[in-house]
């Protein structure tokens, strides 16, 4: 009887331990340029199928960046397991916008990435991550693409 006891306390307490070990909530990613940083929680997060989510508008961050300033994006590890991508726009000196995307990250290659923009005069809009989950679809032009299971977003303040 004790022996059986102690052994369902020594069980009960790695599984408390393991409990307490494990990230609790969504993982966060966190951007620095000029010297400052934010940790953005996602505005939009789910499964690993992309079935059930849960959004939060309000969990947009704000940074400020200077023209030309890179950007240094730093991914939880749990984000490192999973294919993710960096998604930006940013406006040339003549207010045209520019689109752009970093290449697919493979699971588990890397958990931080640099964004610098082509030219010193070019403007930081927005930054967003998208991490990819397991739910894929055909393209009508042929190959799939996979769903995002999470998104994090940052608004850039432009003032000088």
């Amino acid at each position: 009887m004790r022996r059986g006891l102690s052994l369902l306390l020594v069980t009960a307490g790695a599984l408390g331990v393991a409990a307490c070990a494990s990230p609790v909530g969504p993982p966060e990613v966190t951007f620095f340029a000029a010297s400052k940083s934010i940790a953005a929680k996602p505005t939009q997060y789910c499964d690993v199928k992309v079935e059930n989510c849960q959004a939060d508008p309000k969990a947009a961050a704000v940074l400020r960046v200077p023209k030309g300033q890179e950007v240094t994006i730093s991914v939880d590890p749990r984000i490192g397991q999973t294919p993710w991508q960096v998604v930006f726009r940013y406006r040339q000196p003549d207010n045209g916008r520019i689109d752009g995307r970093s290449e697919v990250f493979a699971p588990n290659k890397q958990l931080a990435y640099t964004l610098k923009l082509p030219e010193a005069t070019s403007q930081l809009e927005t930054i967003e991550v998208h991490q990819f989950g397991a739910a894929i679809s055909a393209n009508t032009e042929g190959g799939v693409s996979f769903g995002t299971r999470g998104t994090w977003v940052v608004s850039v303040d432009d003032r000088g």
